[in-house]
């Protein structure tokens, strides 16, 4: 994307935006709501015109992308095929029918964990059992590029870290992913790198690791003393520590190190408190 531009009623809901993901990554934008993630992701899927700018998804502009281009296209909404009376197999099936050189919906069924499941009806699976059909829904044509918004929304925290196991997998076969989330955690744990939109502008572009300065950042230590909760900023936190070890018999008491989380920095630079 360069200078990409989407207006409506004459506010910019995305306001010239540059951004390149590479092939192989999984990349994830974060946003707080009405940043204008959703549009500049519609955008990149072909269903929503632009106002401005160049764009360019695996080589073509997605205003122009034919059924070729489509079929390279896979795409997991936040609402899927839950409450459908066809069968797993039957819906991927379906689904497969729409490419030319679709997966076979059984090695699907596998890959997503539900071959069990091949023969129960959308409607009858669980919450986590369901985001994973809509992501074999996603990827039976085989696409070169997947859109996953907000995929684990409502899990449990057990079925998010088995659908986190299938999205690395993904990554495995060579699949780019562009991953909308609201959970932190969530996007440090799968991305390789993250972006933060707000006011329809992108604000940075880095690995987890390194957004809005954490790498740089001092350790913050904190410990009890004379019955007061202490603390200390620091760039050595091991010397620290070890000087601060001298000051006791035995253990430090509620020693704590802790440097600031992907959440931290994250609502620092939408203008949140943390």
């Amino acid at each position: 994307m360069r200078g990409l531009v989407k207006s409506y009623g004459g506010r910019n809901a995305v306001d010239g935006l540059d951004l390149d993901i590479r092939r192989g990554e999984i990349f994830a934008l974060l946003g707080p709501n009405g940043a204008g993630k959703t549009t500049t992701v519609e955008v990149l899927e072909g269903y929503r015109s632009r106002d401005g700018g160049q764009v360019a998804v695996l080589g073509v502009d997605p205003a122009t992308g034919g059924r070729r281009w489509r079929a390279d296209i896979g795409i997991v909404l936040q609402s899927g095929a839950g409450d459908s009376q066809l069968t797993c197999l039957e819906l991927l099936t379906a689904q497969a029918a729409y490419y030319p050189d679709p997966r076979d919906p059984h090695e699907v069924l596998e890959l997503v964990g539900l071959t069990e499941k091949a023969g129960a009806r959308g409607r009858s699976l669980s919450g986590g059992q369901r985001r994973r059909l809509d992501v074999a829904l996603g990827i039976v044509g085989k696409p070169a590029l997947l859109f996953l918004d907000e995929p684990t929304t409502g899990f449990d925290p057990e079925a998010r870290r088995q659908f986190w196991s299938l999205i690395r997998s993904l990554r495995e076969l060579g699949t780019t992913m562009l991953l909308t989330t609201h959970y932190l955690d969530e996007a440090e744990e799968l991305a390789d790198r993250v972006g933060v939109i707000t006011a329809g502008r992108l604000v940075e572009v880095a690995v987890p690791a390194e957004l809005g300065g954490r790498g740089q950042a001092p350790a913050v230590v904190s410990w009890t003393e004379d019955g007061l909760r202490r603390t200390e900023a620091t760039q050595t936190p091991t010397a620290f520590v070890a000087g601060l070890a001298a000051r006791f018999p035995g253990e430090v008491p509620d020693l704590a190190v802790a440097r600031p989380t992907l959440e931290d920095v994250y609502l620092q630079m939408i203008g949140q408190p943390s």
